[in-house]
């Protein structure tokens, strides 16, 4: 029986000397694992294994079994043409980043419409930001990907930002929320980088970061900061490859 579904590109592996095991996000059936037959047997089939670059978004006729582990795909094609995500070094690296870090915290095949809509949104969006925007959109997407698995830092409320301000503000990163006072461990965000992390808990819409002026520093110790956060929560995160690229052109 076959499936009609979107799905969003995270890994991309050859086998053989022709196909392509990849793993995809779908909207219907969450993660899974297909096998690609014949798509690196000449100049006209590698044309459609770049259908299959990590990141791509693609409209696919899927035949989809529950007791199997690899899945096939009967038809496949481009839901959305990027304009810069494939080709811009900048944001193929931040895009990479949000695949990477989407692939680590999916470890159950289950539907999850909504994270699905989330993503496929923070790609297109990310596809033609400002280079403000997208310089930020690591933090963005690192902060609100966490809701969809059930950690999400609890906000510093409007009342308490002053005085957290004025007294010292730590951000637990162990409890996943702010206080005025440090943890008994040494596993948090303190000062200003706790204020930050809570005003960009603050965003709603990416447009929002061309607001927040930051340097490459700060956003480089943040997205640490962020990772440890994952570590902590997200069971055998290890660590992220695509940090080392995306320090160096953010």
């Amino acid at each position: 029986m076959t499936h009609k579904t979107k799905g969003i590109v995270l890994k991309s592996i050859k086998y053989g000397e022709t196909s392509l095991v990849v793993t995809i996000f779908t909207e219907l059936f969450g993660v899974q694992t297909y096998m690609v037959n014949g798509v690196r047997t000449s100049k006209q089939s590698a044309a459609k294994a770049n259908h299959f670059q990590p990141t791509v978004i693609l409209d696919l006729v899927v035949y989809h079994h529950e007791q199997k582990s690899i899945q096939r795909i009967k038809e496949f094609q481009f839901a959305h043409l990027y304009q810069h995500i494939l080709s811009d070094v900048i944001k193929n690296s931040i895009a990479l980043y949000q695949v990477e870090l989407l692939y680590k915290c999916l470890k159950q095949p289950e539907t999850n419409e909504a994270l699905f809509a989330f993503c496929e949104d923070a790609f297109k969006m990310l596809d033609t930001a400002s280079n403000t925007v997208a310089a930020n959109f690591p933090l963005f997407f690192s902060l609100q990907l966490s809701y969809f698995f059930g950690f999400r830092p609890q906000q510093l409320s409007q009342e308490g930002t002053a005085n957290e301000v004025n007294t010292g503000c730590w951000f637990d990163l162990k409890e996943g929320y702010f206080s005025n006072q440090p943890p008994a461990h040494a596993q948090y965000i303190e000062g200003e980088l706790a204020i930050l992390t809570s005003e960009l808990l603050k965003v709603m819409h990416p447009v929002e970061l061309e607001s927040f002026a930051l340097h490459h520093d700060t956003r480089r110790q943040l997205l640490q900061y962020y990772q440890e956060y994952y570590s902590l929560h997200v069971q055998d995160f290890g660590q992220m490859k695509t940090m080392k690229i995306l320090s160096e052109v953010i």
